[in-house]
């Protein structure tokens, strides 16, 4: 069953949070992409919206939003996620996919504007939304 170690942040206030999700809890954040915004009752925030910001697995390698699935895969990096190297320096690095899965132990999250919401939602999870009306 899934674990996860949920860290959240408001930014207008400038505090983090941490949580531990496991079981029932936790089974929505499976199958998530980073950028997608959720309901924050699955956090304990009712009213408020959440957006996927990043994470990490068990092994602590990091979550990037340009790697598709939830698979790890090598990359050669520069100065990004993942890598933290000097200018103009690149190296083969293991990240994992975009998509939160049960080998994820860590999830970033943070409280969005509600009037922001629109602006904050993903062409990826637009699609979804679409094919879920048809």
């Amino acid at each position: 069953m899934a674990k996860f170690k949920i860290t959240l942040s408001e930014p207008e206030t400038g505090k983090a949070s941490s949580v531990e999700l496991d079981g029932a809890k936790a089974k929505p954040f499976v199958g998530r992409e980073l950028g997608e915004i959720v309901d924050g009752s699955l956090v304990g925030l009712a009213g408020k919206k959440i957006k996927i910001t990043g994470g990490s697995d068990k092994d602590g390698i990091p979550l990037r939003l340009d790697v598709h699935g939830g698979g790890k895969k090598h990359l050669v990096l520069t100065r990004s996620v993942g890598f933290k190297g000097e200018k103009g320096y690149r190296e083969r690095r293991l990240v994992r996919g975009c998509m939160i899965s049960e080998e994820t132990y860590q999830i970033n999250l943070a409280v969005v504007k509600l009037g922001a919401d629109t602006k904050n939602i993903t062409n990826r999870q637009k699609d979804r939304e679409a094919e879920k009306t048809k």
